[in-house]
């Protein structure tokens, strides 16, 4: 089995810390144990959080984060938000939850 490499746009489940079981989009790779990740609601454009890479599942699941394709752009965090929506991942009460 192929495992799923970390990289920008990459949808990961965060498995530690008070936002696990939380999911995120991975805006930067930092170095090859730290990202930069972000989910427009909790943790926004401006101030994305950073995760050890050994406390993420990767997601077969790659969202366009480049900005230059955007229409207006720049990435906004509802850009974040309706990605997260449309591959079955919704927000209910500020959670991220899978959808059955």
């Amino acid at each position: 089995m192929e495992r799923l490499s970390i990289e920008p746009g990459r949808v990961v489940l965060s498995t530690q810390g008070r936002d696990a079981g939380r999911y995120f989009i991975v805006l930067k790779v930092l170095d090859e144990q730290l990202v930069l990740m972000a989910d427009g609601l909790t943790r926004k454009l401006d101030h994305p959080k950073k995760k050890k890479v050994k406390h993420l599942r990767p997601k077969p699941i790659l969202v366009d984060v480049d900005a230059e394709k955007l229409p207006n752009r720049h990435l906004q965090d509802s850009d974040l938000r309706s990605a997260l929506a449309a591959h079955g991942l919704e927000i209910v009460n500020n959670d991220l939850v899978k959808d059955e």
